[in-house]
């Protein structure tokens, strides 16, 4: 589950991947306010600024870098 909402995956070290979904999901939120979902509406909102926050605003590419697992 924790890979499942890792926003650090070395997937989304290109700009225009971070851009892309961060756009969807804003977008999408304004589809939800169109359609009077407000309570969908708010949900995506807060995802979208969330990855507008990690994405943009806190960013540092050395987190983004695969981490060498330890021998077992």
């Amino acid at each position: 589950m924790n890979s499942f909402l890792n926003v650090a995956h070395p997937w989304f070290l290109p700009l225009w991947r971070r851009v892309l979904v961060a756009g969807l999901v804003l977008a999408w939120t304004l589809t939800e306010l169109l359609l009077a979902e407000v309570f969908w509406a708010i949900l995506f909102g807060a995802a979208g600024g969330w990855l507008v926050y990690q994405w943009f605003i806190v960013f540092d590419p050395r987190d983004y870098q695969p981490k060498d697992k330890p021998d077992a």
